[in-house]
């Protein structure tokens, strides 16, 4: 136990700062702080000594420095069993400071309130931070608290222990102290990275905000939590049960798929983070019926994600089939009462959740590979027409469709479309002529009345034998990426077969 005496509090939420007082009065504990601080203790009619008036020093640089001074950071970093560390504080005439309570300047806000340079570079807590590792450090003789949800603790621990910290709690506030400090400075460091447009520094940092621990993880006997870069992950549970690790797999791949989708348009159904079903029908039912015909039954059990307000006719027809989760930008009260009833259906709104903007990453044991979202936008500038035999508009547009669809899948991927809406996904195969199969597969079992049909591939065509069983199932327009040595080949092939061929300039594996 280490009995405290004084304390130096500074903190830029000021917010339940009286039941800490209180508690600190009631124990006959010293009170240092400055500047705003100060002026709140006062005003709550509490003791307080001024930090100029400790130090002996006036506070300069418009508040920049008031807390750097060695009488400060003796107080708080002398080890009390040793000898020198007392003759020194004797000699200059310091006294211990035994707890500490500071909440840093608000950075993390500030950047998402200004663009303003100036005014985020002011709200860098220097004086802060230094306070916070120092007693952190010295954890065996100080206490230090970093968060107002800290407080209740801290009391209940002075009320049991009279006034006194145990080792315990003083250890347990170091590791919290160093955690919060770190992940200041990475929002700090993160912020230098962004504005000088570097996004592979030399030393990477990663933080995070616990959002939810979870059951498990994709297996029973694995655990797992979700964690953000934010305060939330920008979607709302409103009904149903707890989120799984693969819940939150699912829903991310199915998100990630729906906002490449125009505005308010288009369902996406996913199984295992593989799409199983994608339309972008103007009409949403026909969205969904066309999404859900495309594999009824990889989609039993599965994820749907409707790129717009969800309202009463189509939580009517999703009401006829098991989901796991229904993802919507919105839903409209009768739709939520239907989809309610229910009990553990998850029903998650998406209307904030913005397109993927950010670096995506996967960690390997101690390694990491980090690389830029595949986010581009496609328009018809991007793809070059090698056959004789031209496009109309809406096979291109259908060919565009797919091939964005296609890079949501895992490779090697084939995609099948008609209509803008899928009608066979092959997916996850070390062979691409085998993704060819099943998504032909999938189409001849699923599919009954065929129309026109276009064809995807997330990378280019190796052989003939490929793009040859796409043509003998009906397909009359192929689109793939440029790059092989047999190109030549694949566009006679095309031209020989009266096969519309269309390149893109950019491959997109999904791994």
């Amino acid at each position: 136990m280490k009995k405290i005496k004084s304390a130096l509090i500074s903190l830029s939420d000021k917010s339940n700062l009286k039941s800490l007082l209180k508690i600190l009065k009631k124990n006959k504990i010293k009170i240092i702080s400055s500047g705003g601080t100060f002026k709140e203790i006062k005003r709550l009619k509490f003791n307080c000594v001024e930090v100029s008036e400790f130090t002996g020093s006036n506070e300069i640089l418009n508040g920049r420095v008031k807390t750097l001074h060695p009488k400060i950071h003796a107080g708080i970093l002398n080890k009390r069993n040793n000898k020198k560390h007392l003759s020194d504080l004797k000699k200059y005439n310091y006294e211990n400071i035994d707890l500490v309570i500071v909440n840093f300047y608000p950075f993390e806000n500030i950047l998402k309130q200004t663009k303003s340079h100036e005014k985020i570079i002011e709200n860098i807590d220097i004086g802060g931070p230094t306070m916070v590792r120092a007693a952190a450090k010295n954890y065996n003789d100080v206490t230090v608290i970093t968060s107002i949800t800290q407080y209740p603790e801290l009391i209940k621990e002075l009320t049991t222990n009279k006034g006194s910290t145990s080792i315990h709690f003083r250890k347990k506030m170091s590791r919290l102290a160093f955690t919060e400090t770190a992940y200041y400075d990475s929002l700090i460091a993160n912020y230098f990275n962004e504005v000088s447009k570097v996004d592979f520094p030399k030393k990477k940092i990663i933080h995070g905000n616990l959002i939810e621990k979870l059951r498990y993880g994709e297996n029973p006997h694995q655990e797992s939590a979700i964690y953000s870069q934010n305060e939330n992950i920008k979607i709302d549970k409103i009904h149903g049960k707890q989120l799984s690790y693969n819940n939150y797999n699912d829903i991310f791949a199915a998100l990630t798929i729906s906002k490449s989708l125009p505005k308010n348009t288009g369902t996406v159904i996913v199984k295992h983070a593989n799409p199983c079903g994608v339309s972008i029908h103007k009409n949403n039912i026909m969205s969904f019926k066309s999404a859900l015909a495309c594999d009824p039954i990889s989609a039993f059990g599965g994820i749907i994600s409707c790129n717009f307000k969800l309202k009463k006719d189509v939580a009517k027809e999703l009401d006829k089939i098991f989901l796991e989760v229904v993802v919507a930008n919105g839903f409209d009260k009768n739709a939520l009462k239907i989809l309610k009833r229910k009990k553990n259906l998850r029903i998650i709104d998406s209307s904030n959740f913005p397109p993927s903007q950010s670096l995506k990453s996967n960690s390997f044991y101690d390694s990491m590979l980090v690389q830029s979202e595949d986010k581009n936008i496609f328009s018809k500038k991007d793809f070059r027409i090698v056959s004789k035999k031209k496009p109309n508009k809406s096979q291109f547009d259908d060919l565009i469709f797919a091939f964005n669809v296609c890079r949501y899948v895992k490779s090697n991927a084939i995609v099948l479309a008609s209509n803008k809406s899928t009608v066979g996904i092959g997916s996850g195969q070390p062979s691409r002529l085998d993704s060819c199969k099943i998504a032909i597969d999938k189409m001849n079992k699923f599919i009954k009345n065929k129309n026109e049909i276009v064809a995807a591939s997330d990378a280019f065509f190796p052989f003939i034998d490929g793009i040859e069983k796409l043509i003998q199932s009906g397909v009359t327009a192929v689109i793939q990426p440029s790059g092989s040595i047999r190109d030549k080949e694949i566009i006679n092939f095309a031209n020989s077969t009266k096969t519309i061929l269309v390149f893109s300039k950019t491959r997109h594996f999904r791994h």
